[in-house]
């Protein structure tokens, strides 16, 4: 069956009518976001601020006008309004702070702890790292889930060898496809590898909610999010409407990613969100042929900024083409070389993160600030 084409759905779309006006949504100008990618379809609907919430049968109705025509196999349609001038989020002046009593929680059901690989810029290693924790915690007998959170820049397809497949659809319920042993959904899957995303920061987050709300994941011991680098709105938000259980923040030893890793870290602080430990990847580089000891990028640092922050330092992971080959190769060093040396590094840093899950002791943790938006 054909996939819709982006006009099909502006079509299907004009079909529909706005119950004050009479006009579409289309001739109104709200269509400012429209995505189709291999039978995947995400639409945003710019509407006026004042009437958002009153526009939610609109939306869902055109949610389920998309996901009736053929060759559709998931829509997501999100509404967004421009904040009118001066306005400000939380005008009640009530805090809204933290992973409890959040509202709107995208909590997917079945998925026991949730936890977050992040960290304050790119080019760390952050997703090499996801991907080999989640393998960790496979090897000591957890049902996983990775979540690959990173719209802009999907990772997980080519690091667990499942680049070019595409997810399976049953009752409405995305399939997350199965990696070495355990479960794996990315944007990633839905698009070529090759082509950008380029979505306002609503279909973003429509994307997201849709991957973890309607993702057949089951039963799961832990969830690991490979979150995007940085501390935007879309980490800013998971971190707000997703119950995370704690966060592993990797950084390189340099200072100037060390400086990135402490905005990372206190960023989930001002949310409640415990942090787990940091990570120092990319720490130090041993020659295979002489055994030579060079620290490319300094070493240390991330412990020492573990110190200073009050947070426990994970562990140390070297600069090392073995890591890279296999993470490009589709199967994590944890998995292809499970007895060396660096397969052990990462398997302790996931018995440092089960002894604070299951342990459930916020002993490491200081007392975190109140955020307050007002």
């Amino acid at each position: 069956m054909a996939t819709p084409s982006r006009d099909d759905v502006i079509a299907t779309l004009s079909r529909l009518s706005d119950p004050e006006s009479g006009r579409d949504p289309v001739a109104l100008g709200w269509v400012q976001g429209l995505a189709v990618q291999e039978g995947h379809v995400t639409v945003a609907l710019e509407v006026p601020p004042e009437r958002g919430a009153a526009l939610e049968p609109l939306r869902e109705a055109a949610e389920k006008a998309v996901h009736a025509m053929p060759g559709v196999l998931t829509a997501t349609v999100v509404l967004t309004a421009p904040r009118a001038q001066g306005a400000q989020p939380g005008a009640s002046g009530q805090p809204r702070q933290g992973t409890a009593g959040r509202a709107q929680s995208i909590a997917p059901p079945g998925v026991r702890h949730i936890i977050a690989v992040a960290s304050g810029k790119g080019g760390v290693g952050k997703s090499t790292t996801a991907a080999n924790l989640a393998m960790a915690l496979v090897a000591r007998g957890k049902r996983v889930g990775v979540f690959d959170a990173d719209i802009y820049g999907p990772s997980m397809p080519r690091m667990f060898g499942l680049a070019g497949q595409r997810p399976m659809v049953a009752d409405d319920r995305i399939l997350p496809l199965d990696g070495p042993g355990l479960k794996v959904m990315s944007i990633g899957f839905m698009m070529n590898e090759e082509d950008p995303v380029v979505w306002r920061g609503p279909m973003v987050m429509g994307a997201l909610e849709q991957m973890l709300r309607d993702v057949e994941w089951g039963e799961l011991d832990v969830m690991v999010v490979d979150m995007p680098p940085g501390t935007g709105d879309t980490q800013l938000t998971m971190s707000q409407r997703v119950p995370l259980a704690g966060a592993v923040i990797v950084s390189t030893p340099q200072d100037i990613a060390l400086l990135d890793a402490r905005k990372g870290l206190n960023m989930f602080r001002r949310v409640d969100v415990p942090v787990f430990g940091i990570v120092e990847n990319m720490s130090y580089y041993v020659c295979p042929n002489c055994g030579h000891r060079e620290e490319v990028f300094a070493h240390g640092g991330a412990e020492a900024a573990a110190s200073e922050m009050g947070c426990p330092f994970l562990g140390a992971i070297p600069l090392d083409i073995a890591i890279r080959r296999n993470a490009d190769e589709g199967t994590p060093i944890v998995a292809a070389e499970p007895d060396s040396a660096h397969a052990q590094a990462y398997l302790a840093i996931a018995d440092a993160v089960l002894a604070q899950l299951e342990g459930g002791s916020d002993a490491a943790h200081p007392a975190a600030p109140t955020i307050r938006f007002t």
